[in-house]
């Protein structure tokens, strides 16, 4: 038989079929999570199915130190991704699980529950591979697709796929269950790579954030860039973008930042020192040596516990794991080339912590805290106890017929096809550094926005758009734009992605549609009769969104006021301005301010108005100041738990006369207060 290759110049063309090694009714790439439960659902509707994984390990991040779930709305997990906590909790069940400390001393072992969430490395790889086990998945390691001519199609089918060995699969269904859309991408599906402009899909929180970039992955204090420390001649220290700010809103090829979900552990017997990596280079961490000078003196980690004293250590603050710029040719990259970048970020990562622990300029505090931690010496074994998996936050992202946007997150609108739920916050991590117009350092790309409750995903978002590939889904690297992508992707939604995939792939060869035309009623039907959870939860709360567009006069958001201290972003209840809101978390009284400025375009009597979303955790007492040019300031109290009367957006505070191009001052605080203060909009109006 003769086939039509796709490949790239000279690999294209029609060749002759290589002798098929393996043969199975799904073939699954990808040993992620998704692949997992992907794997076994085929297997339990009692067809055959082989999962193939690049590498030497099966469970993704979850298996790769993400042992703290982010998974929002817990009501929203069925099917096997539930099981699979279930199955988490059951080890824990056990006392001979707990070798270094109490199940009673650790919090989020619960006897209440019927799942655990948190977990150790190596008992989430335990658990997977048991769950394989058990549906007799036939699981090939250490097999790498060969991407440039690797996959042969049939006109829109694939039938079969080429590993980089010359071992053979063909399959009546595919399914790319990796974090980079490998499989997708030779199969010439379409893609995107990087932010979107706000333009493409009418979002507010893709492309260039800096206006959204209110939270503590920023510079608190201000650090100088350059090499020679006010000397712009000098260049600039490493990883920092000459160019400014930019456009708001503006799309680019950037992708928010990697890093290793790093496991450490305090318990004596456990551990082992933070190694000094080859090729440590200091100046690689110069610019978290001067933030510390500088006076942020926070620790730059989030190390969440697991059981037997270990963590999940992600990001946190200005300079921490996340390696800005270092992974912008990674999605395209071809495997040397990805190689070369997992290693940089591990030498990165690694080169901090050691930082952290040992470094004389590092505050004292800083070095006696990393004192207790080390990598534990019971994971990650056959890999010097670092993580096997680089958190790839995003890669590729496929094009399909229906893109997840920002919209669907807040639903504002709702696909009629679920396949699963999401509930996360719209979560960006920065994506790189620049330097401001003051001639400092700045983080950009950070977005942290709840969607207030549960979502729908659709299932034309996971299979390619009608017309393309007919035999592939997609449940990692799924039709979502930058920032709903940034919600969706939590590891159990991707299982239970991979589930919902698995399931219409052998409902499509039993009938023998494409993807595209499996009829979603049965599908639904078949999913619910899994386990699976598709309609949103009771009580999602209600929200109204208001464009600033559509209100008189002049209205500032909350992306409009210059702020100080840590502000965390939200729309989780009521009615508010533009995209969300900002609140202080109840924390750091008296440290955290926002200003709003304006000058007035003509001379009269302006009326001051403030909004805010109203809610029983608000404070009662929260001062706002207005000053009118040079004169004294007035100060008002607002109480943010009474809601705004009537229809009105805005609280009105004040009248005050000023000139033509007189500034306008309006700042609130969080000092004194008690409770949840919330900063989102102010109106400027000509008063009648």
């Amino acid at each position: 038989m003769w086939v039509w290759v796709w490949g790239a110049g000279v690999n294209a063309g029609w060749v002759k079929a290589t002798e098929v090694v393996r043969r199975a009714d799904v073939v699954i790439y990808g040993g992620t999570s998704a692949g997992a439960a992907a794997a076994v659902q085929v297997s339990r509707m009692g067809h055959s199915v082989i999962l193939i994984e690049p590498g030497t390990h099966v469970g993704g991040l979850t298996s790769g130190g993400l042992g703290f779930t982010d998974s929002g709305d817990k009501r929203t997990i069925g099917g096997i991704a539930r099981e699979f906590y279930q199955r988490i909790r059951k080890h824990y069940d056990n006392e001979s699980a707990w070798t270094e400390e109490r199940p009673t001393d650790y919090v989020r072992y619960r006897r209440a529950d019927d799942a655990m969430w948190t977990f150790e490395p190596r008992v989430a790889e335990q658990v997977f591979r048991q769950m394989l086990l058990e549906a007799r998945v036939e699981l090939l390691q250490n097999e790498r697709l060969n991407r440039s001519s690797g996959v042969i199609l049939a006109g829109n089918r694939i039938q079969q796929i080429v590993m980089e060995s010359g071992l053979v699969l063909s399959g009546l269904q595919f399914i790319d269950a990796t974090y980079e859309g490998d499989l997708m991408a030779a199969s010439r599906v379409t893609y995107t790579i990087g932010r979107e402009d706000n333009s493409v899909y009418g979002e507010t929180l893709n492309g260039n954030q800096v206006r959204a970039n209110t939270h503590n992955h920023r510079f608190l204090k201000l650090v100088d860039p350059f090499r020679i420390p006010g000397d712009r001649r000098s260049g600039l220290l490493p990883g920092i973008e000459a160019a400014g700010p930019g456009q708001e809103g503006a799309g680019d090829q950037r992708i928010q930042a990697y890093c290793f979900r790093m496991c450490m552990s305090k318990s004596p017997q456990n551990r082992r020192p933070f190694p000094k990596p080859d090729g440590y280079d200091e100046s690689s961490y110069e610019l978290l040596l001067r933030n510390f000078e500088a006076g942020d003196l926070r620790l730059p980690l989030s190390p969440d516990m697991m059981p037997n004293l270990k963590t999940d250590t992600n990001n946190n603050c200005a300079v921490s794991t996340d390696f800005l710029g270092g992974n912008y040719r990674y999605p395209e990259a071809d495997y040397a080339e990805r190689e070369k970048i997992i290693r940089d970020h591990e030498r990165y990562q690694k080169g901090l912590m050691w930082t952290l622990a040992n470094h004389p300029r590092v505050p004292a505090s800083i070095r006696s805290e990393m004192a207790k931690w080390g990598l534990p010496l019971d994971e990650f074994t056959d890999n010097d106890n670092w993580p096997h998996q680089l958190y790839i936050r995003e890669a590729r992202r496929m094009v399909s017929d229906y893109v997840m946007i920002e919209q669907d997150c807040r639903r504002e609108r709702m696909a009629a096809d679920s396949v699963g739920l999401g509930s996360y916050n719209m979560d960006s991590h920065n994506v790189r550094r620049f330097v401001t117009a003051e001639g400092f350092v700045q983080n950009e790309g950070d977005v942290q926005v709840s969607p207030g409750g549960a979502y729908l995903i659709s299932y034309r978002s996971v299979v390619p758009a009608k017309g393309q590939v007919a035999n592939l889904a997609v449940p990692v690297c799924l039709a979502a734009s930058h920032i709903a992508y940034g919600s969706i992707r939590m590891e159990p939604v991707f299982m239970v992605l991979g589930q919902s995939v698995a399931t219409a792939a052998v409902m499509a060869l039993e009938s023998g549609h494409g993807l595209q035309d499996v009829p979603y009623a049965a599908l639904r039907a078949r999913l619910l009769r899994d386990g699976q959870v598709l309609d949103l939860p009771a009580a999602i709360p209600p929200k109204i969104l208001i464009s600033r567009e559509s209100l008189p006069g002049i209205v500032l958001d909350d992306g409009d006021a210059e702020l100080q201290g840590e502000w965390r972003g939200s729309s989780s209840t009521g009615r508010y301005v533009g995209a969300g809101y900002l609140h202080d978390g109840d924390q750091g009284k008296g440290e955290k301010s926002a200003t709003w400025k304006v000058a007035v375009p003509a001379t009269g009597t302006w009326r001051i108005g403030i909004s805010y979303a109203a809610a029983s955790n608000r404070a009662t007492a929260v001062p706002v100041e207005v000053q009118a040019g040079n004169r004294e300031s007035q100060t008002f109290e607002l109480n943010q738990r009474k809601a705004i009367t009537g229809n009105a957006v805005f609280e009105v505070l004040t009248e005050v006369s000023l000139v033509a191009g007189e500034q306008l001052r309006v700042t609130i605080s969080n000092k004194g207060t008690e409770g949840h203060i919330i900063v989102d909009a102010i109106q400027v109006l000509r008063a009648e």
